[in-house]
């Protein structure tokens, strides 16, 4: 019989979960903060197609994901994929280098939202309060959040993004049927290759980070074997969606040649001037709001995903098994979440304390660690899903197992390199930081790797009984 106190429960369907991790992804916030830098220092106007391109390297990735999905029980994600196909080494390698990639995300996030909040408060009278102060705000209701039953989060997320995404789709609708001239630049291959590509699939690819988190939620899934599945594939296919066509109506509404004068001019309101000048006043208002809660449905989605891989851990030793018990009422990771609260509580004193700038310190240098991290995870899991199923064969169907695996790795191998060539322009910042943030993601790998070789002691499974 399960011991309830290492178990997670959820009745998450698919719906709930593609709420979770298309929330990670913030769309608002990408459409205000990547687009406007893809266009002016990416490939201009045709920086919409870089978000299909992308998207369809990501679907080829979650091929094999999702068919190695029912071979793997446990709910750590990429850890448990690289773990079951390259070994215990490789994957507790992974374990920590995802808890660094996912804190990075998070505290980027932090900073962000400390920064736009001061400035929305200002905007409407208030005073001038440190950036940190409405960040740690923002971490106390997170961390409530987090300690609840996941449906709680899951219906706070879902009002978020239907607010935001809402926003975005009304503008590109009245963009669409108006006097606008559509923008083609998309469509042309030539413009698509021109300016620096590298740069434009970099800023792309990393708008896409969460939406691998579904397996984070398997044991609070309803029929996993098939919710996350379906979940993967929708929130790909929505995102992508999303971003190709909300960046092109951004792009179509200043016609191609203004909208690279304005992207270069002014990056950071491009998007509330654009819904303003379509929209009214009242529309660039109520975006500047959502802006906020997409920035926060952002970190609890990461937070829970968080908790949810300190949890995992915990139960196979790799972390103290505390991490790896559960609410007796809630079902929710409830110590993993005060771990994961508490840890974000220091990164944000220490860079309030060292007067960090909240945009173009912790969130470029956060948000390019995170970058890099995701990459190597999910190249990581292409090859571990081409490993297994060879090695096994426990699943023969070529398209499923080699040959989408194949191309996502040759894509996401690709991504990487590009990633790494222009990693001080991500985090604008010098060559040196570069190669510190590297190194420090070599340093959790590497570290993750070398203590799967201790004795792990006996711990309850971290388990749902529903695989």
């Amino acid at each position: 019989m399960t011991d309830r106190t290492h178990t997670l429960t959820g009745s998450l369907g698919v719906g709930s979960i593609v709420f979770m991790v298309v929330a990670a992804a913030a769309p608002l916030t990408v459409i205000a903060g990547t687009v406007p830098l893809g266009i002016a220092i990416g490939n201009g106007a045709a920086f919409p197609a870089t978000f299909a391109l992308c998207s369809v390297v990501l679907l080829l990735f979650a091929v094999g994901f999702c068919a190695m999905t029912k071979h793997v029980p446990d709910a750590g994600a990429f850890y448990s994929y690289v773990e079951r196909g390259l070994g215990r080494a490789p994957g507790w390698g992974a374990a920590f280098l995802a808890l660094a990639t996912y804190t990075a995300v998070q505290l980027a996030v932090y900073g962000y939202i400390g920064a736009i909040l001061d400035g929305l408060v200002q905007h409407y009278g208030g005073p001038a309060l440190p950036w940190w102060l409405y960040s740690v705000a923002a971490l106390a209701v997170t961390g409530v959040l987090g300690y609840r039953r996941i449906e709680l989060s899951s219906r706070v997320l879902g009002v978020l993004l239907v607010s935001e995404v809402a926003i975005v789709l009304v503008f590109d609708a009245v963009v669409a049927t108006t006097g606008s001239t559509p923008s083609t630049a998309l469509f042309v291959p030539a413009q698509i290759g021109s300016g620096s590509v590298g740069v434009a699939i970099m800023f792309a690819i990393a708008s896409f980070i969460g939406f691998e988190a579904t397996a984070v939620f398997r044991d609070e899934a309803v029929d996993p074997e098939r919710t996350i599945p379906r979940a993967t594939y929708l929130a790909l296919v929505l995102i992508g969606a999303f971003y190709t066509v909300s960046a092109w109506a951004v792009v179509s509404a200043w016609g191609d040649t203004e909208a690279l004068a304005q992207a270069g001019a002014d990056p950071g309101n491009m998007l509330l001037t654009t819904i303003t000048n379509t929209l009214g006043p009242v529309g660039g208002d109520i975006a500047q709001v959502l802006l906020v809660t997409s920035l926060f449905a952002a970190i609890l989605s990461f937070h829970n995903v968080l908790a949810r891989y300190l949890f995992a851990l915990g139960g196979t030793g790799a972390l103290p098994a505390a991490c790896g018990r559960s609410h007796t009422v809630h079902g929710s990771p409830h110590i993993a979440s005060f771990a994961q609260t508490g840890t974000a509580l220091v990164f944000v004193a220490v860079f309030a304390l060292a007067g960090m700038d909240p945009v173009t310190q912790v969130f470029a240098w956060m948000a390019g660690t995170a970058t890099l991290g995701v990459l190597a995870l999910m190249a990581l899991t292409c090859l571990a899903v081409l490993v297994f199923f060879r090695r096994t064969g426990a699943d023969r169907r070529p398209w499923q197992t080699v040959v989408a695996p194949g191309l996502g790795l040759a894509g996401l191998l690709v991504c990487l390199w590009l990633t790494i060539s222009n990693f001080s322009t991500l985090i604008g910042g010098s060559t040196g930081l570069a190669t510190a943030i590297g190194a420090v993601l070599v340093v959790f790998f590497v570290a993750g790797a070398a203590w799967s070789a201790r004795p792990v002691p006996t711990v309850a499974p971290a388990a749902s009984g529903r695989h």
